[in-house]
Formats: C-alpha cells, sequence, structure tokens
C-alpha cells in the first residue's frame, strides 16, 4: 500500500493506493495520524479511489484511524471507494460507522 496526503481548505486528505492489507501499513497510516493530530489536523479524509482490495485488518486499519481522530476531537471520513470495497463497507455494516461519500470533492464540502 502506498499512502500519501495533501490538504485541501484545511482539510487532510490521506490517499491510499493498492492493497490495503493492515500489518506495517496500519503502522504507518496511524503514525501519521498522531503527526497531523499533533498540529492540530484533525479534519481527515481517507480517499480510496486507488485502492484494489482490502482485507479483515484493512477495515481494522480504518476503524483504528477513526477512533484515533474521534478520540483527538477530530473525524474522519472515507471517499471515492470504489463498487468493490463500498459493498465490502456495507457487508460489514460499517458503512452505519463511517460517513462515505461519492467523491473526495463531496467529503470536503462535508466539513463546511
Amino acid at each position: 500500500m502506498k499512502l500519501s496526503s495533501k490538504e485541501v481548505d484545511g482539510i487532510t486528505i490521506i490517499a491510499l493506493e493498492g492493497n490495503v492489507l493492515g500489518g506495517p501499513d496500519a503502522s504507518a497510516l496511524n503514525d501519521q495520524l498522531h503527526k497531523f493530530t499533533e498540529k492540530r489536523k484533525k479534519n481527515i479524509i481517507v480517499d480510496l479511489s486507488k485502492v484494489q482490495s482490502m482485507n479483515s485488518s484493512g477495515l481494522s486499519m480504518l476503524i483504528t484511524a477513526l477512533t484515533t481522530m474521534k478520540n483527538a476531537g477530530g473525524d474522519l471520513r472515507l471517499a471515492a471507494a470504489s463498487k468493490k470495497i463500498e459493498s465490502l463497507l456495507v457487508i460489514t455494516k460499517l458503512s452505519t460507522v463511517f460517513e462515505l461519500y461519492p467523491t473526495v470533492k463531496k467529503a470536503i464540502a462535508s466539513f463546511a
């Protein structure tokens, strides 16, 4: 998995790319989120548009990320998930836990 981030309108966007399988990837994401919270960046969007697949560890990684941000007084939203990833979130009922948006642009607007 590749991870990159940028800021748009005061919102931090983390783009994940490839296969999200937890393990060392989870540590990389968690470390990144802690750096953001230290800088008082509390509104995070995870761009899933380039994620090919995700397993249960990848889902757990997203849940941990959401918990980290909520505990810091912030929020984490998911954007641009493929049909495959979206159906995985629906089947696991995580679509009721995360705020899902069809595009990063709509996710950014949701923070307004």
